[in-house]
């Protein structure tokens, strides 16, 4: 008796070949429905319709057409299960081996911004159903739910019976496929209707096992959006990323938008800045009138930690800065565009991992950021709001000059991407001194500040957190800071504002932290 396959498609993509050779090679019948069922027959391949099979038209405008019990039946029956057996002969129920289905394209539907009735119309019923069963009973029953399955099954066909390991896993992807259909439903509604889910529910498909994660003996893989970010990087040249990197570049791209982020065509609306990074902090970051020289004054903050760094650009990557690029030793960089004259010189260093990252592929604004716990998930809002400098207060006797709100505005938004607790001195749009990831404020001051030596007179500092006590301005005053920002809010804030004062000091206050753990 011929075997027989069940096939009904969204994504026609291969189908008429893989059909053609199920029917020609291992002489499957085909029952298949609605527009699979006519593109089969339109490429002359036999086809039983779905209502001719259960005697039953499809209804209520095509929502109810597989959901039968000769199609379930067919599917769900254990072959040697002796009451199945009787229910199978009394029920006139023909046994379907194979079931190839691919659902609805919600979606795409819903990225398209469809209406609400459109994206209802677009969750597929009968599919998932039809799969689930296939994939309940995978001892009995094949399920193939991804054109990409169809060259892998032929091939395990020809070998003849299939083998258990086989249909498990063929189980495992389709369930893991209705999985991610009902995922995709589900925070949509939560999103068009802005309701909180009592559920964290996310879905990313493998696009890599990594070599290893932060360290050689941790195993490591990278899920993640195939059409969004780094996944849809263009990498021009190097080695493949690995864990570390991944984490870097995220980092200095997070720290180099903040300046805008052009390709080389479109017209400058923001100067060009330039991040280099290590061990996610910032090390060097400036802004300039070309990418060129806000490298070399990132650089010269600190060329010690830049050396094994990633470098972040805001736009277009010129032969100029790719002489600069290739006097140092340094893993990545990413810009949204290079110049082909600056590829030509970086090919010099061939393991030096080069990104595209274009415009239209950055992440959306009003992300969440995840970090995982022991027994759970901690989710918060993405600190990717737009700054406002309306919101900021000064505070002291002296204001701080146009140069100087300049360097302020600057180093608030460096700042905010170092890791807590954060000091950054900047002067003349660039970085001169940054200390990160100190327990306590002082300390992070006093590592900015030894940094930046005798070039911290007449500089800015930022603060990432208030000041508790006055102690980190009057180290301040030592170097020759004149203006601060911090966020204010602590009890004893007229003590630091009153140390500024007397120091000659001018302390703007943002209202608005910005720690980073």
């Amino acid at each position: 008796m011929s075997p027989l396959a069940l096939v009904s498609v969204s994504d026609k993509k291969n189908i008429i070949p893989f059909c053609k050779e199920l029917v020609e090679k291992f002489n499957y019948k085909i029952l298949s429905s609605g527009g699979t069922a006519k593109h089969l027959i339109e490429a002359k391949i036999p086809v039983i319709k779905v209502a001719d099979f259960t005697n039953s038209p499809e209804i209520l405008g095509g929502r109810v057409k597989t959901l039968h019990p000769k199609i379930h039946g067919g599917i769900l029956a254990k072959r040697t299960d002796e009451k199945h057996k009787k229910d199978i002969e009394a029920n006139d129920l023909e046994l379907i081996d194979l079931v190839v289905v691919n659902l609805y394209p919600f979606k795409k539907t819903v990225e398209q911004g469809s209406k609400w009735e459109d994206a209802i119309e677009n969750i597929d019923i009968g599919g998932p159903s039809m799969i689930r069963s296939a994939a309940k009973n995978h001892e009995e029953v094949s399920v193939l739910v991804d054109p990409n399955q169809y060259q892998e099954f032929l091939e395990e066909r020809k070998k003849g019976a299939l083998k258990e390991s086989y249909k498990a896993k063929l189980a495992l992807e389709a369930f893991q496929h209705t999985a991610d259909y009902d995922t995709a439903i589900s925070n949509w509604i939560s999103k068009e209707r802005s309701l909180q889910s009592c559920k964290y529910i996310q879905s990313y498909p493998l696009i890599k096992t990594l070599r290893y994660g932060e360290n050689p003996h941790q195993k490591a893989f990278w899920y993640g959006s195939s059409n969004i970010g780094w996944n849809s990087a263009e990498q021009l040249q190097g080695k493949e990323l690995s864990y570390n990197n991944i984490l870097d570049l995220e980092s200095a791209l997070s720290t180099v938008l903040e300046f805008g982020y052009e390709e080389k065509d479109e017209p400058r609306k923001e100067a060009h800045a330039s991040v280099i990074l290590k061990h996610n902090n910032p090390c060097g970051a400036s802004i300039s009138n070309s990418a060129s020289q806000a490298f070399l004054n990132a650089l010269e903050c600190d060329s010690v930690s830049a050396f094994g760094g990633i470098v972040a650009f805001n736009s277009n990557v010129d032969s100029k800065t790719a002489i600069n690029l290739k006097d140092i030793f340094l893993e990545c960089v990413v810009a949204p565009s290079f110049d082909p004259e600056a590829l030509e010189i970086l090919k010099i260093k061939k393991n030096l991992r080069i990104l595209k990252l274009s415009k239209d592929q950055l992440s959306k604004k009003n992300q969440t950021s995840t970090k995982s716990i022991m027994g759970g998930l901690l989710v918060q809002d993405s600190d990717d709001s737009k700054e406002k400098t309306e919101n900021w207060i000064s505070v002291t006797k002296k204001s701080p000059s146009n140069q100087m709100n300049l360097d302020l505005n600057f180093a608030w938004k460096i700042c905010k991407h170092v890791k807590s607790n954060a000091i950054v001195i900047a002067k003349d749009q660039k970085t001169i001194g940054i200390g990160a990831g100190q327990m306590n404020r002082v300390g992070a001051a006093k590592i900015a500040l030894d940094a930046g030596g005798e070039l911290c007179s007449e500089a800015v500092l930022a603060s990432d957190g208030f000041f508790p006590f006055a102690d980190t301005v009057e180290l301040a005053n030592e170097y020759g800071i004149k203006a601060i920002i911090q966020p204010g809010g602590s009890l004893r804030d007229q003590e630091s504002i009153d140390m500024c004062n007397s120091k000659g000091i001018s302390m703007v206050l943002t209202q608005k932290r910005h720690f980073l753990h």
